[in-house]
């Protein structure tokens, strides 16, 4: 029987984990801290922009990855519950997302879209399709129409889009195209990271990245500012943008304008996810990298002597490195530098993150019956509300569902209790999933020592997704690439083109 791509990439990680995870000390070329997206994308163009047999520069294939918990994917995680297994961490990509694209490609991972059954609907909220309401705390401000029955009519089924549409432009008008306006835009500047290498510059601070995109003003006031500048309407910014930042980042439309226009993006359609787990593009890129995989290794120290970095964990391993990369957070880590880096302190935004598996309770929602309720239930920001949405991730029939909650503070049983008539199975996950925006935005350095200790995260004060981790990641790549090439950032590094088969540049 063939095995599943979910399967393989299993059984490579496990491997990887067999081979090297019993060594108490080695030495490699690049040590990188954190298997998620980012640690797996850097290494992943490390190898691709250097081993090629056009590229001018050494080889970097001599790669490490730490990795603090047992498994590899970092925010990225699944949960298995009812039998079924869902996004538990970073859900959904944008269909412009092309490094994501690339990797999906590269890996032949299967993927889905918001179309296909069983979809997690996290942030669809704008989707035509889509059954969606607007709870103020004690009843429905707005939501849209309910899916087609299966006795509607066929005319009907094929107009319901159509009228779901014009029923979202009656309440909001034209500031919802005003809206699509600002986010096209921004989404536009965005892309100029996927150009080509030779007038693509290798960029050493975050500050740099982004006003060469022209980005940059969009992290220096709220989002809020923004919207009403471009004209958008009150209504608009205080329900259904509201809504989205707060499903998407768990912070009001006080929220920097970066983050919170990236919020926007991720209402967008055809937003897709890996299926079996958006992990396997981390654990797709590190075995195909064949970089070395430590699981269960936390790193307390690192000391850079001149020449090297010695990293120590808290299991007593030590591993010397030419070139150190972190690819995880620091802010909630207790990592001892020496000699010491500094990086602006900030505080990382935690989403509580509740599945059960039961039936929500009508009467709490001020309704008579469950089918009432709308399959996405996005909150304002209103004090007394305890979660910021709540979605069906699939119905087994009208009496037993699985959901999924956010919430900015964990759900007691209590509460759960009075949320739903039923709970058969619940399964709570405390994420320190984003930076907690505030404009202006203060970022952190990417290079922390002025020799070879890189900092992906550092760009997460933009926006945390997937996307930009890879987009720091790949910079960071060539950043290094340049620097140990003794080479400046503005210099033109030869480096492979890529492949069409890759398609980590093709646009949809």
């Amino acid at each position: 029987m063939a095995l599943s791509g979910a399967a393989l990439l299993l059984l490579a990680t496990a491997a990887l984990f067999l081979r090297y995870g019993a060594e108490a000390a080695a030495s490699s070329k690049v040590c990188v801290v954190g298997s998620g997206i980012g640690g797996s994308s850097v290494a992943h163009f490390l190898k691709h922009y250097t081993c090629a047999k056009s590229a001018e520069v050494p080889c970097m294939d001599d790669i490490r990855i730490l990795e603090r918990s047992r498994r590899v994917g970092g925010r990225m995680a699944t949960v298995t519950i009812g039998g079924d297994t869902f996004e538990a961490g970073a859900s959904i990509i944008h269909p412009k997302n092309r490094h994501a694209l690339g990797f999906a490609r590269l890996l032949n991972l299967n993927t889905k879209t918001e179309d296909d059954s069983d979809y997690d609907p996290k942030s669809n909220v704008s989707s035509s399709s889509s059954w969606f309401g607007i709870w103020d705390g004690s009843r429905f401000v707005f939501q849209t129409l309910p899916p087609p029955s299966s006795s509607s009519s066929a005319l009907y089924r094929k107009m319901y889009p159509l009228l779901n549409s014009l029923v979202i432009f009656w309440r909001y008008g034209i500031s919802l195209i005003r809206m699509n306006r600002f986010v096209k835009e921004m989404v536009e500047k965005f892309l100029l990271y996927y150009t080509n290498l030779e007038t693509r510059p290798v960029f050493e601070t975050v500050e740099e990245m982004l006003k060469w995109s022209g980005l940059y003003g969009l992290t220096r006031r709220t989002l809020h500012e923004e919207l009403v500048d471009a004209g958008m309407s009150s209504r608009l910014i205080s329900e259904l943008v509201t809504v989205i930042t707060r499903i998407n980042y768990g912070q009001d439309v006080s929220i920097s304008g970066l983050a919170g226009t990236v919020s926007l993006a991720g209402s967008d359609s055809g937003l897709w996810s890996v299926d079996g787990g958006n992990w396997q593009l981390a654990a797709g890129l590190i075995g195909h990298t064949n970089a070395t995989l430590h699981l269960h290794e936390e790193i307390d120290s690192i000391s850079y002597t001149g020449g090297y970095y010695e990293l120590n964990s808290t299991k007593g391993n030590s591993y010397t490195c030419e070139v150190t990369v972190i690819a995880t957070p620091l802010d909630e880590l207790n990592i001892t530098f020496i000699p010491p880096v500094s990086v602006p302190s900030r505080r990382l935004q935690h989403t509580f993150t509740t599945f059960v598996r039961g039936l929500l309770n009508p009467k709490y929602f001020g309704l008579n019956s469950a089918s009432e309720i709308p399959d996405l239930v996005g909150t304002l920001e209103l004090p007394d509300i305890p979660f910021s949405c709540v979605s069906v991730l699939k119905k087994y029939n009208e009496e037993d569902m699985t959901y999924k909650m956010f919430s900015r503070a964990p759900l007691d049983d209590s509460l759960l209790d009075s949320i739903f008539s039923k709970r058969k199975e619940t399964i709570r996950i405390d994420w320190a999933a984003y930076p907690h925006y505030e404009a202006p935005e203060v970022f952190a350095p990417i290079v922390l020592d002025g020799a070879h200790l890189y900092y992906i995260n550092s760009f997460e004060n933009a926006a945390s997704t997937i996307e930009t981790s890879a987009v720091a990641a790949e910079n960071v790549a060539r950043l290094i690439i340049s620097r140990v090439s003794a080479l400046s950032s503005d210099a033109s590094i030869v480096m492979p083109p890529i492949s069409a088969e890759e398609v980590l540049h093709t646009d949809l």
